[in-house]
């Protein structure tokens, strides 16, 4: 299936990372990745650094699935507000939910800072506004769950929040632990790194059509009929896991996005921060190093891919129209635009670990708005788990969490 159509806009902002090196004999390993995007790179280089012989094996090439659509924001805020999940699970996993997605942005920062690159990661405040009066309830809710548990959070009125970003709202929640990165860059960069620092085998071109449990491990087979044998697999493979669940757990959406043209920077509003409302489906916006302004929303129920493409140039349309709502001094003039699709949960939490009675498949779907962060959290889990070390994590995001 194709995962976007358009041209996303990292893979017109950075070199095409031309890397192919697809499986042509049997090959055995201790843990086989399923997925070189941004989840897979962050799984291998827990477990590379950790010393834990690992492979990665994907049907493309390198991080050309799902990471190059991403708009890339780095939030502890989840798609489901905190207010909202503790009426679907344990409050207590809730917010640890919350306070797992905050440190994770710091996390994902260090691994960059420990490499000694810079995938464009940038801190930047996020600004979450009321939409309607709907939202001005659900924001005087938020802000008060949040400040209960000692969440990084400040309620602006409408006036503080005009004076000090130049749009109009009822009300906002501001913080200042948000960023945003380039997840190719990112995803690439590490793989990159480890294939020539850690010896790790990356298969491109290289799909999985078949696999069986083994007394220990798996056996998974290529579309040429090659073997890979491991003691452990590990699915990052997006929405495309599907084929390795017992049963569906996601649904899908279409989603669409586009970048501007370079602005002046007198029109960036302060901070470049993060801005994302309370509507569903919601609006976000965000910009990059270059002063483009990236805009991504108008979600909806995934059909086909044919029936989400034939959508896009409407969907520009409508991201246009509500962006120069917002900021109608700015000259905004998009110059690529694409659309793609993701999955998203009940409760917007990813699902990470293994499916009850098969312990040695192991999942890091960071299904939800929050890929990148919950990926980070799912490399930390999976690096615990193969080491026998117990993560409390495991009980917010794994698949046994109840609901309410």
């Amino acid at each position: 299936m194709d995962l976007y159509s358009g041209l996303p806009y990292w893979i017109a902002k950075n070199p095409l990372y031309n890397y192919f090196n697809p499986l042509v004999s049997d090959f055995n390993i201790d843990v086989i990745i399923i997925g070189a995007g941004i989840t897979g790179a962050l799984v291998a280089h827990e477990l590379c650094s950790a010393g834990i012989k690992c492979a990665i094996v994907d049907k493309r090439s390198i991080t050309t699935g799902s990471s190059t659509a991403s708009t890339a924001l780095l939030q502890y805020e989840i798609d489901t507000p905190l207010c909202d999940m503790v009426e679907m699970i344990d409050e207590d996993l809730a917010v640890l939910a919350y306070q797992s997605c905050l440190q994770s942005i710091t996390d994902i920062e260090n691994v960059f800072k420990g490499i000694g690159f810079d995938p464009d990661f940038e801190r930047v405040p996020s600004v979450f506004f009321a939409s309607d009066k709907k939202g001005v309830k659900l924001i005087e809710k938020e802000y008060e769950i949040r400040k209960r548990y000692k969440l990084p959070v400040t309620f602006l009125n409408k006036k503080a929040l005009t004076d000090k970003y130049g749009f109009q709202a009822s009300c906002a929640l501001e913080n200042n632990e948000s960023a945003q990165i380039d997840a190719y860059k990112a995803a690439t960069h590490l793989i990159d790194f480890h294939i020539h620092r850690s010896g790790l085998k990356v298969f491109t071109n290289t799909e999985v059509t078949k696999f069986r449990e083994k007394s220990v491990g798996y056996e998974l087979q290529t579309i040429n009929g090659y073997k890979i044998n491991s003691m452990y697999v590990i699915i990052a493979a997006g929405f495309e896991a599907g084929k390795f669940l017992p049963k569906p757990v996601m649904k899908l959406t279409s989603t669409y996005a586009l970048v501007s043209e370079p602005v002046d920077e007198k029109y960036i509003w302060h901070k470049k921060s993060l801005i994302w409302e309370t509507r569903e489906p919601y609006i976000y916006i965000r910009t990059d190093n270059k002063n483009r302004i990236i805009i991504g929303g108008e979600d909806e129920d995934f059909k086909d891919p044919v029936k989400r493409d034939s959508l896009l140039r409407k969907k520009v349309s409508i991201l246009e129209k509500k962006f120069n709502k917002l900021f109608p001094e700015i000259p905004f003039k998009t110059d690529m635009a694409w659309c793609g699709t993701f999955s998203s949960t009940y409760d917007g939490l990813p699902y990470i670990g293994t499916w009850p009675g098969a312990d040695r498949m192991v999942y890091a779907l960071g299904y939800g708005g929050n890929g990148i962060t919950f990926s980070m959290i799912a490399a930390q889990l999976i690096k615990n788990k193969l080491n026998g070390i117990k993560d409390e994590r495991a009980d917010v995001f794994g698949f046994g969490r109840k609901r309410k």
